[in-house]
């Protein structure tokens, strides 16, 4: 699958194509992921859309397209700002909740 570009997520997203800066990328560390689909919705039975993998501590939840938002719940209940498409072909982005800023990896 060819890459979405992150300036065309970004408009569709936040309404801006310029990056904004993020106060919270030095919270980023390298984990693994702590399991291959949403930690939540395999505990429910339930089915998700996309997965996101939490940059600080491995948590692997659902995305805010599928029913019970599990990354965005994980965030709210951590703090954890910091999220990355996890199994996903063509995406290479970093959301940050607490800055609404879609990010491109370095």
């Amino acid at each position: 699958m060819a890459k979405i570009p992150n300036a065309l997520l970004r408009l569709a997203w936040t309404g801006q194509l310029r990056e904004k800066t993020c106060q919270h990328l030095n919270q980023a560390t390298e984990v693994e992921a702590r399991s291959d689909g949403c930690e939540e919705c395999v505990q429910l039975r339930e089915r998700w859309v996309h997965l996101r993998m939490c940059m600080i501590c491995g948590h692997v939840g659902c995305c805010s397209s599928s029913k019970h938002e599990h990354a965005y719940q994980h965030f709210k209940e951590t703090g954890h700002p910091l999220i990355k498409p996890y199994d996903q072909s063509g995406m290479d982005w970093i959301w940050c909740y607490e800055d609404e800023a879609l990010l491109t990896p370095r």
